[in-house]
């Protein structure tokens, strides 16, 4: 009888895209939020998020704050990928509202446009359950002075 083949941990790239989805998961603010981060590659995320009526401004469509959160983060772990030892920082996003969203499933995507020392360059689209891009935004990110593996999040 031959034992099944336990799954050895993620090492390496794999090992540090998991933590960062970890450290998604990790962070306050997300407790506000329905999502959840993956990374597949370098370079890229996408974050799957539901919007409800409690996120909408007072003429029923979803406030600008999460248009902004979700594609800030989409861009900053789509350029966080890259870098293994320090968690950067946002210095400026421009965003584009290109529809109003109402209640139900998006997804932000977020990939890498240039950059690999000092600051980063990456860019976020919004979509909304027919295919849609609702918004778009490009951000820039730099090294910060915390370590990746000092941030309970990422340490797991």
């Amino acid at each position: 009888m031959t034992r099944p083949e336990t799954p050895s941990p993620p090492s390496g790239e794999a090992a540090h895209f998991r933590a960062l989805e970890n450290l998604y998961r990790s962070a306050p603010i997300n407790r506000l939020f329905r999502s959840e981060l993956t990374i597949p590659e370098a370079g890229r995320s996408i974050i799957e998020f539901d919007v409800g009526e409690e996120q909408f401004h007072a003429a029923g469509a979803v406030h600008g704050t999460v248009y902004f959160k979700m594609m800030d983060d989409a861009a900053f772990y789509a350029a966080n990928s890259l870098v293994s030892d320090r968690f950067l920082l946002t210095t400026a996003f421009n965003l584009l509202f290109t529809r109003p969203i109402g209640p139900g499933r998006i997804r932000a995507e977020g990939r890498w446009i240039s950059g690999k020392r000092r600051v980063f360059v990456a860019e976020a689209s919004l979509i909304d359950m027919e295919g849609e891009e609702v918004g778009r935004g490009t951000g820039t990110f730099m090294r910060s002075q915390f370590p990746l593996s000092s941030l309970p999040g990422y340490a797991g």
